[in-house]
């Protein structure tokens, strides 16, 4: 069969395009971990559909119950790519930890709200003064629920230097402002939705948006010595991250199963919740403003460029 100049310059520029690692015999095993929430999804998903294979990865992603394990963890050589959230990845540069952000996960945007503070149902509390020396629970001082309430407080009237910070998992803190035990707390998906169909709290704030109306909460990372070293399989693994949140965010209904398997959630809870919005890359805007904050609430010592957390090689 006789092929045209035509066809065979449109099959060599078709080839040129197509990730090299399409072509590869070879898959490199990657072992990754990231505490089992939403934020997860499009990796999940690239890694059930096969995205991931297309670049040349085996990505095995195991469950960790907190960043702290998983920073150790991929400073330790256990994994080679971890998930945490952006505030402790900010406190680990300022303490030297060798670590850079890789692709994004999570993205809070004030339209598409996940996460509120919780007073109870019947509570007159209504603005920042009015929790002026009151207990409020946090998931971890000094963590972004810590950073979002003391900026909300202070933006509506009040003073968070005032405020009686208490650390309770996020599992716990509806119950918590339920029966009193604290004033308010800083409640998630799917926890929030579960908490506010039992009828018990209402949401006081959207208090992330004291921070911004929009930023990045979570991002996956590696050791700057691996990302030199293994350049082809970083770009991969942010690309397929990227394919997967791009899918994700018009497929929530298609992304359920993949994420109550990973979890542990109730389908009908992850089918009925408010999704995260999945960030498609890492914008230094939206990394920002939580390095400017927790340097505002003395979390780190000062602000620093939010380049300086992304890897680019």
């Amino acid at each position: 069969m006789r092929i045209s100049r035509r066809s065979l310059v449109t099959s060599l520029a078709c080839a040129a395009a197509a990730p090299a690692a399409a072509f590869s015999q070879t898959l490199r095993t990657i072992k990754a971990a990231g505490v089992p929430e939403d934020s997860a999804t499009p990796v999940l998903w690239a890694q059930q559909s096969g995205i991931f294979r297309r670049y040349g990865i085996d990505l095995q992603l195991e469950k960790q119950r907190s960043g702290a394990a998983i920073v150790a963890g991929v400073l330790g050589g256990a994994y080679q790519i971890g998930k945490s959230s952006l505030a402790a990845l900010i406190v680990a540069h300022t303490k030297g930890l060798p670590l850079v952000c890789i692709a994004p996960c999570g993205l809070y945007d004030a339209a598409n709200p996940v996460i509120a503070l919780l007073v109870k149902a019947d509570s007159p509390f209504r603005t920042g003064a009015d929790l002026n020396n009151k207990t409020v629970a946090v998931s971890s001082l000094n963590d972004v629920y810590t950073l979002a309430t003391k900026a909300w407080v202070d933006q509506n009237g009040g003073n968070s230097s005032t405020l009686k910070l208490v650390e309770l998992p996020v599992t716990a803190v509806a119950e918590a402002v339920a029966i009193g035990r604290v004033d308010a707390a800083g409640c998630a998906m799917p926890e929030l939705q579960e908490a506010l169909d039992g009828g018990k709290v209402r949401v006081l704030a959207h208090f992330y948006d004291a921070i911004a109306p929009r930023f990045l909460v979570q991002a996956w990372f590696t050791t700057i010595d691996y990302a030199k070293a293994n350049r082809a399989i970083v770009r991969g693994f942010a690309q397929g991250a990227r394919e997967g949140a791009i899918y994700a965010n018009a497929h929530h209904q298609q992304t359920v199963d993949v994420e109550a398997k990973f979890t542990g959630l109730d389908r009908g809870v992850i089918a009925k919740m408010t999704r995260f919005t999945y960030a498609t890359s890492l914008d230094p805007r939206d990394i920002q403003p939580l390095i400017d904050v927790s340097a505002k609430y003395k979390v780190i010592p000062a602000p620093f460029n939010a380049r300086e957390l992304i890897y680019t090689g």
